[in-house]
């Protein structure tokens, strides 16, 4: 299993950033402009990744303003779990990590490992730049 993360630092409590999450809808601002064909609800997510793939992921789990775990629901090309945790930094402000579990052989690592980081950063930063 490739493990691939990317954590920031948010000025907000970690209840606001889990609300924020926990919607699927909320994600479409952390994509890059690479996914397009984005459809949402409060819970699931379907769109395409420029040049990779089309992905429809739900929320498979949800810890209160802990957790969120997303899973793909149709075939993807390769087992994948998407998790966000959060925890409160005890000072107002909450570390998000984004943290996504791809199951790579070594050709898909070499291919994918590159993009999937710079997924994971693009969507910290958003993030943070959304909750301000």
């Amino acid at each position: 299993m490739t493990i691939i993360e990317s954590a920031v630092e948010v000025n907000k409590p970690a209840h606001e950033v889990y609300a924020f999450l926990s919607n699927m809808n909320n994600h479409q601002q952390l994509m890059p402009e690479n996914i397009y064909n984005w459809e949402s609800t409060e819970d699931e997510a379907r769109f395409t990744i420029q040049n990779m793939a089309k992905l429809a992921i739900k929320i498979s789990n949800r810890i209160e303003n802990k957790e969120i775990v997303a899973i793909p629901t149709e075939k993807a090309p390769f087992d994948l779990e998407l998790k966000w945790t959060v925890e409160d930094n005890g000072n107002g402000t909450t570390t998000a990590k984004h943290i996504i579990s791809a199951d790579l052989n070594m050709m898909m690592k070499m291919l994918a490992s590159g993009p999937l980081q710079k997924l994971a950063d693009h969507q910290t930063e958003k993030l943070k730049e959304v909750l301000g």
